[in-house]
């Protein structure tokens, strides 16, 4: 399977009304970054055990280590809970930029360092979504 035909699976396999939500950020996402790199993480590790729910990843960058070594990564994730869904805007240094930032005005949602949880779409506001993913990128660009 692609990548493209691993997310539509992943997608399908979720419950309503979270799998119209999870599509409907998938566009629009899609929508926001267009053109990026778009990933899949089934959350299996190399034994093939699950270590974390199943991602959807938009964009790339660049983690540095101190060794020198470097790594490839999402700048965006999506990707279901328990709960509801969680996105993922990796990469910001100041671990409390989003919370600050966005967590007032969000909606209904738990804002942390990098994750912003919400049960449904229509618990948050869509363009504070969009102005969260937007600094996250361009923080990872700089």
């Amino acid at each position: 399977m692609n990548i493209q035909e691993q997310i539509e699976t992943y997608l399908a396999s979720q419950a309503e009304p979270k799998s119209s939500d999870m599509n409907e950020l998938h566009r629009f996402i899609l929508q926001v970054l267009p053109g990026c790199r778009v990933w899949f993480l089934d959350g299996k590790n190399s034994d093939n055990k699950t270590v974390s729910n199943p991602n959807i990843g938009y964009g790339l960058y660049t983690i540095h280590y101190a060794d020198g070594t470097t790594k490839e990564f999402y700048q965006i994730g999506l990707s279901a809970n328990t709960t509801g869904i969680s996105v993922y805007i990796l990469g910001i240094e100041d671990k409390t930029y989003l919370s600050q930032t966005y967590g007032k005005t969000i909606g209904k949602a738990s804002v942390t360092g990098y994750c912003i949880k919400f049960k449904t779409l229509k618990d948050i506001h869509i363009d504070i979504l969009e102005a969260a993913i937007r600094y996250g990128v361009a923080a990872t660009n700089e």
